[in-house]
C-alpha cells in the first residue's frame, strides 16, 4: 500500500453524503430523465448570476491591460479591491472596516480554513451549535484542533446557552456561527447575539485569553420576509467574518470570498498575519485576480432571492399537509424537516426509490432530520410534493 497520509487518503477515497447523491443523482436523470428526478442534494445556487456580472467581467476584460487582468494580485488581494468591499461594509452595516482587515480567499470555505489554521494550536477546541455544515470537522481537525458539537435545539434551531456554557472551557480557543444557517435556515436574533457576545466576553476574562467567534457567512444575504441578520462585529470585538459570494451573486464555481478581522479585535494585527500567514502556507494566496475585481464592482448586487423565498412557501406548506414537521427557514435555500423515521438514513435512502434525493441530518450532527437543498427551478419543487406524499404513504 501506498505510504501517504491516511487522514487525507480516507478524505480523497470518501465523498462527503452530500456529494455522493448529487452523483447519483446525474446517473439518474441520465437513465430515467431531468423531469423525473427530484434533486435537493446540493446547495448548488439555481438563479444566474446578476446581469451586472458577466457584464463587468467582460467589460474587465476588455479594458484592462491583457497581462495585468490576468496576474497576481498582492497575497493578500487587490488594494482596490479590499477598498471596494470596506466601502460596502460601512455602508450597508455602519461599521468602521478598513480595506487592510481583509483578506482575500478561494470561498468560504477558503476563508474559514485561514482563520482556522492561524488561531488554533494542537489540541485547541472549536465549539460548533449543530446541525452544522459537515466540513467544519474536517476544517477544524485538519488544522489541528479538536471540535466539539452542542446539541441541536430541534424546536427552533436555535443556540441553547445552558449546553453551550457547559461546554465552554479553558481549551476553548474559538466558536464557529453560520447565520443564516445550512442546513436548517435559521437565523440568529440581534438578542441572541447580544447574549452570545456577552458568555464569550466573560469567559474570555475568566479564562485569561481570548475565545474568537467565527461567523460563517455565505448567506448573509438571503433572508426572507424583512428577518434581520445582525452584524455581529458590530457586538463582539474577536470576531472574523468568513464571507463568500458563491450564494449572494450565484458564483460558487468561482470561488471567491474574504475574511475580515474586526477592527478592534485585541492584538488585530498579530491575528491578521496569523490568517495571511496561514494563507500562506496553505497555498490561498492571492485568491482569482478577474473575479476579485468583478466580485468588487458588484458587492452591493444580488441575485433574484425572491426565487428561493417561493420554493420554500411551496414546500413547506405542502410537506406539512403531507405530515411532515417543519420548522419554518427564515433564510439560506435549505430546509431540514423531521423524517418519519427514526432513522434518517435509511428514510433518504428509502426516498432514492421516488427519486427524491435528500440529504441524512445524521452528517449535520443532527439525527431524524433531512436537508432539503431548494434552489431548484420552482416547478420541480411543485412536482416534487407528489414524490413526497408517495413516500409518506410508504410509511403509513
Amino acid at each position: 500500500m501506498a505510504n501517504v497520509n491516511k487522514t487525507a487518503l480516507g478524505l480523497g477515497t470518501q465523498r462527503s453524503v452530500i456529494r455522493e447523491l448529487f452523483e447519483f443523482g446525474k446517473k439518474r436523470i441520465a437513465e430515467v430523465g431531468a423531469e423525473n428526478v427530484f434533486d435537493f442534494s446540493i446547495g448548488n445556487p439555481s438563479v444566474p448570476a446578476p446581469e451586472m456580472v458577466n457584464e463587468t467581467a467582460v467589460r474587465l476584460l476588455q479594458e484592462m491591460d491583457p497581462v495585468l487582468i490576468h496576474s497576481y494580485t498582492s497575497a493578500q488581494g487587490d488594494a482596490q479591491v479590499r477598498e471596494k468591499i470596506a466601502q460596502s461594509i460601512r455602508k450597508r452595516f455602519d461599521y468602521p472596516a478598513e480595506a487592510d482587515s481583509l483578506y482575500m480567499s478561494t470561498g468560504a470555505a477558503g476563508a474559514l480554513c485561514c482563520c482556522l489554521n492561524g488561531l488554533l494550536n494542537p489540541g485547541e477546541e472549536v465549539i460548533v451549535f449543530a446541525p452544522f455544515f459537515p466540513e467544519y470537522k474536517v476544517f477544524i481537525e485538519g488544522a489541528g484542533g479538536v471540535m466539539k458539537l452542542i446539541p441541536a435545539d430541534v424546536d427552533a434551531f436555535q443556540i441553547d446557552f445552558d449546553r453551550f456554557e457547559e461546554a465552554l472551557s479553558p481549551n476553548t480557543k474559538a466558536v464557529i456561527v453560520n447565520s443564516p444557517n445550512n442546513p436548517s435556515g435559521a437565523v440568529y436574533s440581534e438578542e441572541t447575539v447580544q447574549r452570545l457576545a456577552k458568555v464569550l466576553t466573560d469567559k474570555s476574562a475568566a479564562y485569561g485569553h481570548v475565545i474568537y467567534l467565527i461567523t460563517d457567512e455565505p448567506y448573509r444575504e438571503i433572508a426572507f420576509s424583512g428577518v434581520k441578520v445582525p452584524y455581529v462585529p458590530k457586538y463582539y470585538p474577536n470576531t472574523l467574518v468568513c464571507y463568500s459570494w458563491s450564494k449572494s451573486l450565484s458564483l460558487p464555481g468561482e470561488r471567491m470570498g474574504y475574511v475580515q478581522v474586526a477592527e478592534d479585535m485585541e492584538e488585530k494585527e498579530m491575528v491578521y498575519a496569523a490568517v495571511a500567514g496561514a494563507g500562506r502556507f496553505l497555498g490561498y494566496v492571492s485568491a482569482p485576480s478577474l473575479f476579485q475585481r468583478v466580485c468588487a464592482q458588484c458587492v452591493d448586487e444580488t441575485s433574484d432571492i425572491s426565487v428561493y423565498e417561493r420554493n420554500k412557501d411551496i414546500l413547506v406548506k405542502g410537506l406539512r399537509e403531507i405530515g411532515f414537521t417543519v420548522v419554518e427557514p427564515q433564510g439560506t435555500f435549505y430546509m431540514f424537516p423531521r423524517t418519519l423515521i427514526e432513522d434518517d438514513v435509511a428514510f433518504c435512502e428509502k426516498a432514492k426509490d421516488f427519486n427524491l434525493l435528500i440529504v441524512p441530518g445524521t452528517g449535520f450532527g443532527c439525527p431524524g432530520h433531512t436537508r432539503i437543498s431548494y434552489c431548484v427551478p420552482t416547478e420541480r419543487a411543485e412536482r416534487s410534493l407528489e414524490a413526497f406524499a408517495k413516500l409518506a404513504a410508504f410509511y403509513r
